[in-house]
């Protein structure tokens, strides 16, 4: 819905206030509004709007947006809500039930209104009080315990042919200012949306709006206005980047020195900025420097001075995979929220961001050229070049420059292994120190070879069709990355619940799969193996004949791309994997192969390439495939491609392995 942050500082507000003249018309406007705030009123429906079974602008669409309404006002503190929707089938009915999340202790809902009108007119309004729930409490970056709340009503009496309207006011205290996010798009199509900001100085924001429309600023009053009408809804397609970053949308947001910026005017002197803090933290001191020299030798190479280093900061307690202490544990155990890098290995103990920092700082007291840089948490936004804010980037990397090349490392990701980073952050944008200075950068993407997952079997067919026999995972990269910091937050017999569960995902149906043990869950230097034990019926059976499918692992019909003809959004793939399968059954006598799936070799130039193989020997039957994916992006323009190339994989996987019953031979023959 809305954004508001915590004021950063006494002297931001004061810069603020010194651009005086932006301060008259809001003076004026403050003084009608503090008698009253006026927000959106409930309206009479349209006969058309009761009578509508339909939409011919959203097509089968379950529920429909008749009217959205969003006001946010900082000389007030204060931001309110309204909506108008129209519920066409049974599923448009679960906008029934409405959640808004807020910030106990510092903003407030309230007048909460709520009613049901249904075709013949007849109006239901809500009585009671919305149940308030707990969602988390959480540590915020200053130490304080924050507690997120949500109110949660239910409007009564909705059925299909229902107009549902409802409103509310949002509250802040006076330590918050409120710089709204407006998110156009809606699940459902919106037919009319109206959106008014009132700052408390001129504010610079950044909008992604359909052709023809833009925000309007009235310099009189001080107001910024958006007016949209027929808003199509969210996309929903499959493995699209963040959605957030693609939606309509504005972003408002306060800068003190707001005369000249612009794209291209921010990101350098931002930079610079950024690069300073960052320096001061990751000063090489004394302790850092007696710290360096215990943990490498003159003789190491510089690489070898670098991987030691990592594994020596890797190996602090990171509260981000933990738990982070309050001021006052921190307190209690004589300890300080780190200031500098120092503090980190001192405590042997800090926040990503800071045990990155750490290690930058370790690597240039060890004499090597290394640099910072911070990105964008992929998983959650992408990089804007016109957001000019680094309230958008999120986490730190490190490069390091040795031998005529850089290293990108991911020293602040747990169990990340050396010179490997986690996906969200590769082909992330953001800003990076360097030797020609401080500018945007994009961290790199990953090779297919650097993320591998190979699936061997050995398995024991009876002449019933049931199986027996053990699989054997052996993961690298991404893959291993997600398990053991899976088994940074659970237990191991948790995590073996959870890979169970991954497990039923892969295997046929029928099949039993339960993993026995895992190798290198504790040890981010050598692959990940997980060996785990099968058993079941795999094949249907005729008179004469036993029917497997051909590939072990795609029996489950989870191919991507195949049933959606077009696509509105690009496709991020997050990185690219190799994924090599090998089952080997073994015969009972009296079964021969009557067919096998066909060798094959399908591919997307430069981007993927899938390769079948199957050999067959007295008594055993080996499948092999290989699929390798090059690629991590897609245009939707190359979605015709890319769509082909899958729907090519998935009748390959569809082959069948046909064994038949024939004659024992003789003993002695």
């Amino acid at each position: 819905m809305m954004a508001a942050r915590r004021d950063p500082s006494a002297s931001a507000r004061d810069g603020f206030a010194r651009l005086r003249r932006w301060l008259p018309g809001a003076l004026l406007l403050l003084a009608f509004a503090s008698s009253a705030v006026v927000h959106a009123q409930f309206q009479e429906p349209t006969s058309d709007e009761l009578k509508m079974t339909a939409d011919p602008k959203a097509p089968g669409a379950a529920a429909v947006y008749l009217k959205v309404e969003e006001t946010a006002n900082d000389l007030l503190h204060y931001e309110s809500f309204y909506a108008r929707i129209k519920i066409l089938t049974e599923k448009g009915k679960e906008l029934a039930t409405v959640d808004l999340p807020y910030l106990k202790g510092d903003t407030k809902i309230t007048d909460i209104k709520a009613r049901t009108i249904h075709p013949d007119g007849t109006v239901i309004p809500l009585i009671g009080k919305p149940a308030d729930l707990l969602i988390s409490k959480a540590t915020s970056k200053t130490g304080d315990q924050e507690q997120i709340d949500r109110k949660v009503f239910t409007l009564p009496s909705v059925e299909v042919g229902s107009i549902v309207e409802y409103s509310y006011e949002l509250r802040y205290d006076d330590h918050f200012y409120s710089t709204p996010t407006w998110e156009i798009q809606r699940p459902y199509f919106v037919h009319k949306a109206h959106y008014t900001f009132t700052p408390a100085s001129p504010p610079m924001y950044r909008q992604i709006l359909p052709p023809g429309v833009q925000v309007e600023e009235d310099h009189h009053f001080n107001v910024c206005t958006v007016n949209l009408t027929d808003i199509p809804p969210v996309p929903n397609e499959e493995w699209m980047p963040p959605i957030q970053s693609l939606l309509y949308k504005v972003i408002f947001y306060y800068m003190i020195d707001l005369e000249g910026y612009g794209t291209y005017t921010y990101w350098v002197p931002a930079a610079k900025d950024w690069s300073k803090g960052v320096d001061r933290f990751a000063e090489s001191t004394r302790p850092i420097r007696e710290a360096v020299n215990g943990l490498i030798v003159p003789s190491d190479s510089d690489l070898d001075k670098a991987k030691k280093l990592y594994k020596a900061v890797q190996a602090l307690d990171n509260t981000d995979f933990s738990r982070k202490r309050s001021d006052s544990e921190l307190k209690q155990l004589k300890l300080k929220a780190a200031k500098h890098a120092e503090d980190t290995w001192i405590q042997k103990s800090g926040s990503s961001e800071d045990i990155a920092l750490l290690y930058l700082a370790m690597l240039r007291a060890a004499g090597l050229t290394a640099y910072a840089m911070k990105v964008v948490d992929r998983e959650r936004s992408m990089f804007d070049l016109g957001y000019l804010s680094l309230d958008q980037l999120d986490d730190t990397l490190v490069i390091l420059s040795t031998g005529g090349n850089e290293i990108t490392l991911d020293p602040g990701e747990k169990m990340s292994q050396f010179g490997m980073i986690h996906w969200k952050h590769s082909g992330a944008g953001g800003i990076r120190q360097g030797a020609d200075g401080r500018d945007t950068a994009t961290a790199p993407l990953q090779s297919f070879a650097d993320n591998t997952l190979h699936r061997d079997g050995d398995i024991a067919l009876d002449e019933h069709g049931v199986i027996t026999g053990n699989l054997r995972f052996t993961m690298a990269g991404q893959e291993a990355l997600r398990w053991r910091q899976a088994a940074l937050r659970n237990d191991q017999e948790e995590v073996k619940k959870q890979f169970d569960l991954w497990l039923e995902e892969t295997v046929p149906a029928g099949i039993d799969a339960h993993i026995d043990y895992f190798q290198g869950l504790d040890n981010p230097d050598v692959d990940l193996i997980a060996i785990i034990k099968v058993q079941g019926a795999l094949a249907a059976a005729t008179s004469k004949r036993l029917l497997l499918p051909g590939f072990f692992f795609e029996t489950r019909g989870t191919h991507p791309f195949i049933a959606q003809e077009k696509r509105l959004t690009p496709v991020d793939m997050h990185y690219a994997a190799h994924v090599t399968d090998q089952i080997v059954y073994h015969l009972p006598p009296g079964l021969a192969m009557e067919g096998a799936p066909q060798d094959a070799k399908i591919s997307w130039p430069k981007h993927a390439i899938l390769v079948d193989k199957t050999v067959t020997e007295p008594g055993q039957i080996t499948i092999r495939r290989s699929l390798a994916t090059a690629f991590t992006f897609a245009k939707p323009e190359e979605y015709q491609d890319l769509r082909g190339f899958y729907q090519k994989v998935a009748a390959a996987d569809q082959q069948q392995l046909v064994l038949t019953t024939a004659p024992v031979a003789a003993k002695g023959n």
